[in-house]
């Protein structure tokens, strides 16, 4: 999906944007890159732009209410929203409100092992809830440039609303 500057305006505050005539310069974890006006950047693109740096992330801001989102599911500790780009007919986002120093998932300590446990408890009980996800549903974990992470907020992803591809990751 083509995000316009206006769409990257309201999704990111309008000082946050610049004109080019190539397309929408934003800023990402600190360096300004370029939206193409005209194609829809790659997961694996954003993810080679992307830090692991702890900084203020889109979803620190969605949680705080500065970004709106389209609420599944909040608790005390986590928020689970519609993905803005889906990969599937259904496609959450499930967050922990506080990161708590995990950017990523290989950043868990063993402190981390309730909170953990709890954001997996949410996706299964949304999965549950959510009559699209009856059949089934997956779970994805991306880590790292590598693993195509992009946002560094631990996050995890629920996909279903159809039957999926196996394996995934091969192209």
């Amino acid at each position: 999906r083509l995000h316009t500057k206006s769409t990257l305006a309201t999704l990111l505050g309008r000082a946050a944007l610049r004109s080019s005539r190539v397309g929408a310069v934003v800023p990402v974890l600190g360096r300004s890159c370029v939206v193409p006006r005209r194609s829809r950047m790659g997961e694996a693109e954003k993810a080679e732009m992307a830090s692991g740096a702890e900084e203020v992330t889109i979803f620190d801001r969605i949680v705080k209410g500065e970004i709106p989102s389209s609420k599944v599911y909040e608790d005390e500790l986590a928020l689970v929203f519609k993905d803005v780009n889906p990969e599937a007919p259904i496609h959450y986002l499930v967050i922990p409100k506080d990161r708590a120093g995990m950017s990523q998932l290989s950043k868990a300590t063993e402190d981390n092992k309730p909170l953990l446990g709890h954001l997996m408890y949410v996706a299964a009980k949304v999965g549950r809830e959510t009559p699209e996800l009856s059949e089934g549903f997956r779970l994805v974990v991306n880590d790292g440039r590598h693993g195509c992470q992009s946002v560094y907020h631990l996050h995890i992803h629920i996909l279903g609303g159809k039957k999926l591809s196996w394996p995934p990751g091969t192209q």
